[in-house]
């Protein structure tokens, strides 16, 4: 014998999706997008200071050839092939004492968050 199937009972939709659903079609409530054009305008600015020459892994320090000057509490953006990201100098050095601004053409040594490599691009964020 077939089991006997029983007929499903149709359930009234909620009023509370059918508003949503409503709401969903209008245009005024769907996200915007925006397009990449669009984020690439609002983004922030930042210009070439310098190219990692060197990278200490045992005490996370870069060695930076500056093409521009560099303070200390500066937000910097390093950038390579795999690579990406932004932080605040906290330390700097220069033949292996402390320096609060550095001049251009120097090659100093900076605390790093994350590991860097050779010729990875620093930008300075304005």
């Amino acid at each position: 014998m077939k089991p006997v199937r029983r007929a499903r009972k149709k359930t009234k939709k909620k009023p509370l999706r059918k508003a949503v659903r409503k709401l969903k079609r209008n245009k005024q409530f769907r996200k915007k997008k925006t397009s990449k054009r669009l984020k690439a305008r609002v983004a922030v600015k930042e210009k070439e200071i310098g190219k990692i020459t060197h990278y200490f892994d045992k005490i996370s320090v870069g060695i930076i050839k500056l093409k521009s000057p560099l303070a200390i509490s500066e937000h910097i953006h390093i950038k390579g092939k795999s690579t990406d990201f932004t932080q605040v100098i906290s330390s700097m050095q220069y033949n292996h004492k402390d320096v609060t601004l550095a001049e251009r053409g120097l090659e100093i040594g900076i605390r790093v968050t994350k590991p860097v490599h050779e010729n990875d691009l620093v930008y300075k964020v304005i």
